[in-house]
């Protein structure tokens, strides 16, 4: 069981430190010209907010799996679905400016449709696709959640069928007539708020966002975890069937984390669709909702920091593999996964603290 306070003073030192020198990149790469010594690329920049948006979905994942015991292979579906919402909006920004000119996405002209599909409507407003962005992975979540865990379904068995429901959704988009861009997705966005998205002031924004958004979902989630609540959520991890004895319900305890854990990574992915610039279904891949389950274990479960410390080690890690030998990425996070299961079992959170005692 976790101490009440979760995190040291050297942990909040060291969380401190990292958001003042994250929040000083995009600063850095502004103010400074190119070839001098303070200038940050602007690459680097698009590579740390994708980062932030991977450790912003494995925070959620820490939630149903670190704390309620939950394990999801099916997080993916969550953040493609946050990121579709937002890039309704984002395609719809693009205007005339598209490739045919027409008021319709290039993908609907190419595949001569005529008008928006009914379940765009509203999206040419920013607001509804921020509300978008939380209700379509929440009420998935939910519904979903609500019949599993009435069922009692749970361990391999819930594991199971969250990768079915993601790699459902796949297949579905991937089609053509679903009315969002099939195979190709969502790209070439060219504005968001009437600002240029290339802009680097907006892509200073975009960034500093998503920072502020981390850490206030890691704030927010230190906060359950360390209340009565959160207890209750541990208790049904380490003990489902004493909690039930003892006359809780644990239903509502994991609807509710299951669906917070949700719309988390569906604002995750929200925020990744801009930085990015492109969403298709590869992101509801079964292997990607597999990849966070790695971030989390790798980084630490049931600690809060651990998932985002995995996230940005083990995509750090994807990004210098993959120039180098791209071929052998999976067979290298694969044996970093057996690695990590046999002699890290805490993760990187877990080596820290070791030392520390």
């Amino acid at each position: 069981m976790n101490h009440p306070s979760l995190f040291s003073r050297r942990a909040w030192t060291g969380i401190v430190a990292c958001t003042v020198v994250l929040a000083a990149l995009p600063l850095l790469n502004l103010f400074f010209a190119d070839g001098h010594a303070l200038h940050v690329p602007s690459y680097l920049v698009s590579l740390i907010g994708k980062f932030m948006c991977y450790a912003l979905a494995a925070l959620a994942l820490d939630m149903v799996w670190g704390y309620a015991g939950i394990l999801s292979l099916g997080h993916g579906v969550f953040f493609a679905l946050g990121a579709y919402a937002h890039g309704m909006y984002l395609m719809r920004a693009i205007g005339r400016e598209g490739v045919y000119q027409s008021d319709l996405p290039d993908f609907m002209v190419f595949l001569d449709w005529k008008t928006y599909p009914w379940f765009w409507s509203g999206t040419d407003s920013f607001w509804v696709s921020l509300a978008l962005v939380v209700l379509v992975p929440g009420v998935l979540a939910f519904v979903f959640g609500f019949f599993a865990f009435r069922s009692r379904i749970k361990g391999v068995y819930f594991s199971i069928i969250t990768q079915a429901m993601t790699y459902a959704f796949m297949l579905l988009f991937f089609r053509n007539n679903t009315g969002f861009g099939g195979n190709n997705g969502f790209t070439d966005f060219k504005r968001i708020l009437g600002h240029s998205i290339s802009a680097p002031g907006t892509k200073a924004t975009l960034y500093l966002v998503t920072l502020a958004v981390l850490l206030g979902a890691l704030l927010l989630c230190r906060w359950i975890v360390t209340s009565k609540l959160g207890r209750v959520l541990q208790a049904v991890r380490d003990s489902e069937s004493r909690l039930m004895f003892i006359g809780y319900n644990p239903l509502w305890f994991k609807l509710f984390v299951w669906t917070l854990s949700a719309v988390l990574c569906g604002i995750a992915g929200a925020l990744y669709v801009p930085q990015v610039g492109i969403i298709n279904p590869s992101e509801m891949s079964p292997a990607n909702s597999i990849e966070m389950v790695i971030w989390a274990a790798v980084g630490g479960r049931g600690t809060l920091l651990g998932p985002i410390i995995g996230a940005f080690s083990v995509n750090g890690l994807k990004s210098w593999f993959t120039g180098a030998f791209p071929d052998l990425w999976l067979f290298a996070l694969g044996l970093i996964f057996i690695l990590v299961t046999r002699y890290l079992p805490r993760g990187l959170a877990g080596l820290v603290r070791k030392e520390q005692a």
